[in-house]
């Protein structure tokens, strides 16, 4: 994986939560507060078993206010028998805000507003769609909050679990990997699976581990 020793560095586990029911439905979700469906549920206890396999504690937690990451984290730690671990939560890790597109169909939309409309509003990194946000907007609040909340805790050599959602995780990933606009416009975050990292004490990453889908350079 990576030529460093690992065994002294804080973990950093981003989760993104498990299919909601409007992944189910394919409809644009946002900050609509929707609840995981059972498969969903079980994509969390899956990603779950994973990090107690590879022996990951954590010190710390922190989730969104939206209750689909939320009961993701609740499965997690309850797996792990964690539950007892500060949880902090932040609308600053909330989804995109998809504006006028939020409980949308996404197919729907794209008949209504075009093919090349709905991607660009989708894809590219600052044009948003009608009153909502771009990933641009996004990594605005989320990275502060990262910066300022997240981070330390890493450098204080704690295991932090950040269970959010594909596109404030994107943000953090487009941080620490040293990821430019075009190129986190590739990066696709899987439900239910554990992006794992170490992190030095002076907040450097050196060395990941997941399964799921990550395009980097």
């Amino acid at each position: 994986m990576d030529l460093y020793d690992t065994a002294f560095m804080a973990k950093l586990v981003l989760l993104r939560h498990g299919q909601s029911q409007w992944n189910l439905e394919n409809r644009f979700t946002g900050w609509i507060d929707v609840p995981l469906t059972p498969a969903g549920e079980e994509e969390a206890r899956r990603g779950a078993e994973e990090l107690r396999a590879a022996g990951i504690r954590f010190d710390i937690a922190f989730t969104s206010v939206l209750q689909r990451a939320e009961k993701t984290l609740e499965i997690v730690l309850d797996v792990l028998g964690q539950r007892d671990i500060p949880v902090e939560r932040s609308a600053a890790l909330n989804e995109r805000h998809y504006g006028d597109l939020q409980g949308l169909n996404k197919a729907e939309t794209a008949q209504k507003f075009g093919d090349e409309q709905v991607h660009i509003w989708r894809r590219s990194y600052d044009v948003p769609p009608p009153n909502g946000e771009s990933l641009k907007d996004t990594a605005a609040r989320t990275l502060p909050y990262w910066r300022e909340r997240i981070l330390p805790e890493l450098k204080a050599g704690k295991n932090v679990i950040v269970a959010a959602h594909g596109n404030s995780l994107r943000s953090i990933v487009m941080e620490i990997e040293e990821l430019t606009p075009e190129e986190i416009l590739q990066v696709n975050i899987d439900t239910g699976v554990p992006f794992v990292y170490d992190v030095d004490p002076d907040g450097t990453v050196r060395g990941r581990h997941f399964k799921g889908a990550l395009a980097t350079r």
